[in-house]
């Protein structure tokens, strides 16, 4: 298959986002071969919605790999059908990019007293969110914006 040269700032852009999404398909495929480590940022409540279901996790581990290296692999063989493949990748990024966003402000919000949940929450859930997932969710988006602009 013909490689096309990528420009360093696209390159790096891209490789950030690979590596940021890359951790998020690597611990999503942990958790689907039964891994238990860093679940305790999921929350009990989780655990115990899914526990019958954790199948789901092979899916979405595979979305989740392909939005992490999909993008650095389309630029190195020049955007193949440009239109379509930026487009998506401008999608994921942005979806990206808000998502962890909006719940990194909301969680730490929550965390710093700033909001208080009628219900109560899981302290352990938010941290994971507020310093661990959405952050990383931020770095992913950001970097594939990065790499498209």
């Amino acid at each position: 298959m013909m490689t096309t040269s990528v420009n360093k700032a696209t390159k790096t852009w891209l490789t950030v986002a690979a590596v940021a999404g890359g951790m998020h398909a690597a611990i999503t495929f942990h958790w689907a071969l039964g891994g238990q480590h860093l679940l305790w940022t999921m929350g009990t409540a989780f655990i115990a919605k899914f526990a019958t279901v954790m199948w789901i996790l092979w899916p979405l581990g595979l979305v989740k790999a392909g939005v992490a290296f999909g993008p650095l692999w389309l630029a190195s063989r020049g955007w193949p059908w440009a239109h379509l493949t930026r487009a998506l990748c401008w999608i994921a990024g942005a979806i990206l990019t808000g998502w962890g966003g909006a719940n990194t402000l909301a969680t730490n919000a929550v965390l710093f007293g700033l909001y208080r949940p009628a219900g109560g929450y899981d302290r352990n859930v938010m941290i994971g969110h507020a310093w661990m997932w959405d952050p990383l969710f931020v770095v992913w988006g950001v970097g594939i914006i990065g790499g498209l602009l």
